[in-house]
């Protein structure tokens, strides 16, 4: 069959799924880069991709496995979901369930391919939280957080969930929600720390408390990886009894007006997780300014920080760096999968 941007971009997409230890949605994006004709709605609109159809830009296969496994977490296409995880069928079989699928529901597939995959990525806290302390153990101060592409503000909510980080357990003892990386390199720091407040910003908020949108979420995680499914709808309904609430913004401007408010007495923390990557370089510039003009602004009664895990070009995962202010100094204090599975911690250094 002739390649074309759309199936190289589901080629690469299986190739990304198996990696990340989703075999199902790689079969998946396998099938669709195979075999995948014109002659359906759904097919054309996907063949005739107006834009870039990668991964690393309009997503497309990760759309349209949102829209799948959407029609199947709501109860839509019960065909679909006999073929789905748990279950298991041959290629065939599947092929067949997914055809069907996007012929009986073409309408609601080709609105939900208008929106790019969103998620929230809750196992990223193990990777942040030794940051955290590690900010606990320098400043000995209650932190203000402000968190850049929050999404749904799962990770801003990082003190609410239990952690084991290489043995050390650390974090809410009870909570619905726990997080154990395979934990590399040096021991964590374990300090107490205070968040005496904490807001995000997102392009396109997701209200945890609103069952259309926790659908929408919950479908763009991979049908066969259950137990991020389950951590991640429990992260919703903490953030959801706590009224969790993220501001429906640009980045740079809200950042702008965080900076305006003086936090004596607190570390205020920026942090954003494989988020700063996507926003365009002229507002990654705009950014960069903006917080290091806030770090020229920094007292030691009222220091700044700015966490962050984001890719770095390197094959290894995700860096995670620390810099803070009045200083200004700045280290890799680790990396982490993309997903959160490892992390493997150097501390400041």
């Amino acid at each position: 069959m002739t390649s074309s941007p759309v199936r190289e971009a589901f080629s690469r997409q299986a190739e990304a799924c198996e990696t990340l230890g989703s075999p199902f949605t790689a079969c998946l994006s396998k099938l669709f880069a195979e075999r995948l004709g014109n002659g359906s709605a759904v097919a054309d609109r996907i063949l005739g991709w107006q834009g870039d159809p990668s991964p690393s830009a309009d997503s497309v296969p990760l759309r349209i496995a949102g829209c799948l496994h959407a029609l199947v977490l709501d109860g839509r296409a019960p065909a679909l979901a006999a073929a789905y995880p748990p279950h298991v069928v041959n290629d065939d079989q599947l092929w067949h369930a997914i055809e069907e699928a996007t012929r009986e529901h073409a309408g609601f597939i080709l609105e939900r391919l208008n929106s790019p995959p969103q998620t929230n990525e809750v196992r990223r806290s193990g990777a942040l939280l030794p940051g955290f302390f590690l900010l606990g153990e320098m400043f000995g101060m209650p932190l203000i957080l402000s968190e850049a592409g929050a999404s749904a503000g799962l990770n801003l909510q990082w003190d609410r969930y239990a952690y084991d980080l290489g043995g050390r357990t650390v974090g809410a003892a009870n909570s619905t929600v726990r997080i154990a990386p395979e934990w590399r390199g040096r021991t964590p720091p374990a300090s107490d720390v205070e968040v005496a407040a904490r807001a995000g910003c997102d392009l396109n908020p997701i209200d945890a408390a609103d069952p259309s949108q926790r659908l929408r979420m919950l479908s763009y995680i991979w049908a066969d990886q259950a137990d991020r499914l389950d951590r991640t709808a429990h992260a919703l309904d903490i953030a959801a009894r706590h009224d969790l609430s993220i501001e429906r913004a640009d980045a740079i401007d809200w950042l702008a007006g965080r900076f305006a408010q003086r936090h004596a007495g607190a570390v205020h923390v920026v942090f954003h997780t494989i988020a700063w990557q996507y926003f365009p370089k002229t507002l990654q510039e705009r950014g960069a300014s903006l917080i290091a003009e806030a770090g020229a602004q920094a007292t030691h009664g009222a220091p700044l920080a700015r966490l962050a895990l984001e890719a770095d070009g390197k094959a290894d995962g995700a860096s995670l760096t620390l810099q803070i202010w009045p200083t200004g100094e700045i280290r890799e204090i680790g990396r982490g999968d993309f997903h959160g599975r490892w992390v493997d911690w150097y501390g400041w250094r």
